[in-house]
């Protein structure tokens, strides 16, 4: 830090500005508050028992206090009955006490801090920027100029550039304005994405010791906050698909939860492009995230079929339908898979063959920057209707 002074500057070592106990306890709620899927209750549990391991805290400023100021800061609120009570099958605290539960300033916050650990600090733009090589009537200026088309639109011609044209071929003494003088300020398509994200819910999200949800929760909370605030004419929708398929609002991201589920991926990817033709931006994608092979089907009759047994023929080849269809609608389907399994990753290569898609074999370790990356090059295309 350079310190100015009659003789100068002088340098001293950076200091991090000092944290209140609310702001040092606030980022570890944030951070716990996710992987209970906003669980107020057990997230404030969890905060105790670090407490005591790791005294976080002293007689100055309790975890009570901690938790008065959440509630004060519009962070979380109680929630009682109708009848004053507090929920039926919750333990209280005490009399009077009511249901913990976050607010929609923290959902916010939640979203704007998985952006800043998955994506870094990104600045704000006020409007979407998804850039295709191709010039002509758009909404971007490039900066060039071109001579006058017939049927460029009169708004387009730079009257500054024509004027001095005109002055430099005819002479300012006996001035005329011509065709040939007119020139055009060149601008450049915008291509607006439409981008489904989904993700695997079943019960081998959190099998094996490892918690595969919450890292996906997070790209999801990232992304959605990415498209809204530097992407805002793109659109971002979300589904998750267990034994079915469902859309989930970006506000319910942070209590998503992983269920006793098989992977039905076929409902998923009809969901997804069930979305996808309802927008009429040129450029759809599909990201899907998935750590397990496809294990169920829907049958025409409302029946179930499951094998968890290796890889059902019947269930993969109408897996590999899906992603010709999609492939014949022009929607990439980029699949991120969280698994080594040698026979899973030929599936998911034969998936991606068919669908002439891309996919990622990851841990879960990088899973975002990953995402991002691929979203911000698809960007920079145009994807043929």
């Amino acid at each position: 830090m350079a310190m100015n002074t009659r003789k100068g500057f002088r340098f001293t070592t950076y200091e991090a500005p000092d944290q209140t106990p609310f702001e040092k306890l606030f980022e570890i709620f944030q951070e716990l508050i996710t992987h209970t899927s906003g669980d107020v209750e057990e997230a404030l549990d969890w905060l105790r028992e670090l407490d005591k391991e790791y005294e976080l805290t002293d007689e100055d400023y309790t975890i009570d206090d901690f938790i008065e100021d959440l509630k004060a800061k519009g962070f979380i609120r109680e929630e009682f009955d109708t009848d004053g009570q507090q929920g039926e099958g919750e333990e209280g605290d005490g009399e009077g006490s009511g249901n913990l539960s976050i607010t929609a300033k923290l959902e916010c916050m939640l979203r704007q801090r998985a952006l800043d650990q998955i994506f870094g600090k990104l600045k704000r733009s006020g409007a979407g920027n998804h850039k295709t090589g191709k010039s002509g009537r758009g909404d971007e200026h490039t900066g060039e100029f071109r001579e006058y088309r017939f049927g460029d639109a009169l708004e387009h011609i730079s009257m500054t550039e024509s004027l001095k044209n005109a002055q430099i071929n005819h002479g300012i003494g006996n001035f005329s304005l011509s065709e040939e003088d007119l020139v055009v300020e060149d601008t450049q398509y915008k291509a607006q994405m439409s981008t489904v994200l989904m993700i695997d819910i079943s019960h081998s999200m959190i099998l094996y010791g490892e918690d595969r949800i919450t890292p996906a929760k997070k790209v999801a909370m990232a992304l959605a906050e990415l498209i809204t605030t530097r992407y805002p004419k793109d659109t971002l929708d979300i589904l998750v698909f267990g034994n079915d398929a469902w859309p989930i609002p970006i506000k319910d991201l942070p209590y998503l939860k992983v269920g006793p589920y098989h992977t039905n991926t076929v409902a998923g990817l009809q969901l997804a492009m069930d979305m996808l033709r309802r927008k009429r931006n040129t450029n759809k994608q599909i990201f899907m995230i998935t750590d397990g092979k496809p294990s169920c089907l829907r049958l025409p009759n409302g029946d179930y079929y499951k094998n968890s047994v290796g890889l059902d023929d019947y269930i993969v080849e109408k897996c590999y339908a899906m992603a010709q269809q999609a492939r014949k609608l022009h929607i990439p389907i980029t699949t991120f898979m969280i698994a080594q399994d040698p026979y899973l990753m030929q599936f998911v290569r034969e998936f991606t063959q068919a669908n002439k898609g891309k996919a990622f074999y990851t841990g879960l370790k990088g899973l975002g920057e990953m995402i991002f990356e691929d979203y911000e090059q698809n960007r920079k295309k145009r994807i043929k209707g």
